[in-house]
């Protein structure tokens, strides 16, 4: 290869040269330092410090130097080092300001040497990894769809967004005394709400439901669901106001909407939802629409009720609501709707955690207290007196719970006596004061009113079951309480009896139950298995007809088989139906059908067995139907069967025709 195609070869880019000759430079040591006129002309080139020379100077000719292979190199590995250092500089200054300003997606691509993955690729890896995500599963984040649409999942939901750690300051508020909250001088600060990507997750725009599809399962929200629960939604809202607010919060009006609409999409909003939720599980820019999103949630989709209500509670108090009593006794609007949400929160909490077992996250703190106060504030409407019975209600067994604790093998002991019958006086002042107050709804008819009633009774039932604490064991009924436990037992089991009546009978009730938030029906199937258990397994110790129980629950399966007809295969109380249909039928099997003895004056003692009787007790521990585990529901157990209950994610809708 003569000089000029050698010159020709490797004046192309530094790539072709790095190409020909790999990473490391060749060897060169004689250098080009004449110019191209000299070297034309075969003469001395006098140059200075770099063109042009002397005598293209003089001349005024074009003095230029050609490039030899080596100073290529040099000069490519020089750009090389200092573009190196300028983007890494200016990395760090992002991160530094993303850090600053809680926008870590300032960096959402990592600068990865070798990575020439596609994001589909990067995708994958990601799954096969076993991302875990809301729930605890990889499964929870991409499960099967009916949609295509719903199907292709983009990275940035299934990957929480970039966290980097966080560069602290110390801030000095001038308008705050010394008394301030120790941790309020040393954070970052927080911008919420600055999410601009998250217009990618809303449904409508992915093409998982179409605009009519949201409006349909929005208005069946606004004007019916949402009254049940005092309006989490705040002020009513549309269709665009909602998908402005939050991707979540559309998602979880739709699978709610979709699901007592009984519509076939509810299998891709329930799925949709999940997956935004996990996507934003440790985001720092959630607001309180996202708390509307994640109590919506719990409130009416099953299996998730525990995720989504822990994680309301975490966002809750990261943005300060249990804070915002103080400015809406002052009458500012913005700190009333705060605080209402906050009464929402502490009421769905509490719906999930006593009637499970397990210690509320949320306490009785200066917003709980001044509950009362916060009906006098001027922006309080009728919606709000309902939400603060709830808390009131709720409050009562806040202190059973933390007064008798969840040990079910300690019996009752004589000192425990008088603080039941105190709880019992609260409980019974609190249905008689808000039962005269609460008027006739526009949306949801007299259910105010009655839905106290039911919480009332749910509430007794709860107080009055722990009589049975520590049946069987060694110190249970000691004489010096034996006839306050046959007081209690019998009260427990005609609160029970009023529930299951209840729904039965009442006609508007029963219109209710395709509306009603899970604990209804939670608390509905309690109902259920205690009267089933008292009337077989303890039918002679306690005062009972087990005929009329046998018929009553007979009547509600009957009640609850018409209900559940038209409503949505995955609707927990069709679970329930199920369930309670088995149980009787275990109770009552056709051979033992006919006359029971009725023990209406038989006084409790020791458990006694009526032989006569078809003892069901070594049923309880089998599933009665779709993993509810009904037999094994009871506050007077651990719940570890039921608590293990999680939504089938990869259920399946049958083909459309």
């Amino acid at each position: 290869m003569d000089g000029i195609g050698f010159r020709n070869s490797v004046s192309g880019s530094p790539a072709t040269a790095m190409a020909m000759f790999g990473d490391k430079p060749p060897e060169i040591t004689r250098k080009i330092t004449a110019c191209v006129a000299c070297r034309k002309q075969k003469i001395k080139c006098n140059m200075r410090d770099g063109p042009p020379c002397v005598r293209c100077q003089k001349r005024g000719l074009s003095c230029t130097v050609n490039k030899s292979l080596q100073m290529i190199l040099e000069s490519d590995a020089d750009w090389k080092t200092k573009t190196e250092s300028r983007l890494k500089a200016l990395e760090g200054a992002l991160g530094k300001l993303g850090d600053h300003l809680s926008l870590p997606e300032l960096l959402d691509y990592e600068m990865e040497d070798g990575n020439d993955e596609t994001p589909e690729q990067q995708l994958q890896q990601h799954s096969s990894s076993g991302v875990v995500g809301f729930g605890g599963s990889s499964s929870a984040l991409v499960g099967p769809s009916s949609s295509n649409h719903s199907a292709l999942v983009s990275p940035q939901l299934v990957v929480n967004e970039k966290h980097i750690p966080s560069q602290f300051e110390v801030i000095m508020d001038d308008s705050a005394g010394p008394a301030a909250i120790p941790g309020s001088v040393i954070s970052p600060i927080m911008v919420y709400g600055a999410d601009v990507n998250r217009a990618e997750q809303d449904i409508i725009t992915k093409g998982v439901i179409t605009s009519e599809q949201a409006q349909a399962f929005l208005d069946i929200y606004q004007n019916r669901l949402d009254h049940f629960l005092y309006r989490i939604m705040g002020d009513r809202k549309t269709l665009a106001e909602v998908r402005k607010a939050s991707p979540l919060l559309l998602a979880a009006v739709s699978a709610v909407g979709a699901l007592h609409l009984g519509s076939p999409d509810f299998d891709k909003c329930y799925q949709e939802f999940v997956t935004i939720a996990a996507g934003q599980s440790f985001s720092r820019k959630n607001t309180v629409e996202e708390v509307r999103g994640l109590c919506i949630g719990a409130f009416w989709l099953s299996g998730l009720e525990w995720q989504c209500i822990g994680a309301a509670v975490r966002i809750a108090t990261d943005i300060q609501l249990h804070r915002s009593i103080f400015k809406a006794l002052e009458g500012d609007r913005t700190h009333y709707l705060r605080t209402r949400l906050y009464y929402l929160v502490y009421i769905c909490d509490h719906h999930f955690s006593i009637a499970y077992g397990r210690p509320p996250m949320t306490k009785q703190d200066d917003t709980i207290k001044a509950a009362s106060a916060f009906l006098q504030t001027e922006h309080a409407v009728q919606d709000d007196a309902r939400l603060i019975s709830q808390v009131n209600l709720w409050s009562v067994k806040t202190d059973v719970y933390e007064t008798f604790g969840i040990d079910v093998e300690k019996p009752l002991t004589v000192d425990m006596i008088d603080p039941i019958r105190r709880f019992s006086i609260r409980l019974d002042e609190i249905r008689a004061y808000w039962t005269e107050r609460l008027a006739h709804n526009r949306y949801v008819g007299n259910y105010p009113r009655k839905g106290v009633g039911l919480h009332y009774h749910f509430a007794k039932l709860y107080l009055y079951s722990l009589a049975f604490r520590g049946v069987g064991k060694p110190g249970f009924k000691s004489p010096d309480v034996a006839l306050d436990i046959d007081e209690l037992a019998n009260s427990a089991l005609l609160s029970a009896t009023a529930i299951l009546r209840a729904v039965v009978q009442d006609q508007e009730i029963q219109n209710f139950l395709n509306g009603l938030p899970t604990y209804f029906d939670i608390m509905i199937a309690f109902a259920v298995v205690f009267v089933l258990k008292v009337s077989t397994k303890f039918a002679a110790s306690v005062a009972i007809d087990t005929s009329e129980i046998r018929s009553l629950v007979a009547d509600l399966v009957r009640v609850l088989k018409e209900v559940t007809s038209n409503m949505h295969p995955r609707h927990l109380l069709t679970s329930v139906t199920r369930g309670a249909e088995i149980l009787l039928e275990r109770c009552c099997p056709p051979e033992l059908r006919g006359p029971f003895p009725s023990n209406a004056h038989v006084t409790m003692s020791q458990p006694i067995f009526d032989e006569n009787l078809y003892n069901m007790s070594s049923h309880w521990t089998g599933a009665s139907a779709d993993n509810f585990f009904m037999g094994e529901f009871d506050f007077l157990s651990t719940q570890d069967v039921l608590n293990s209950f999680q939504p089938d994610l990869q259920y399946q809708l049958p083909p459309q025709p």
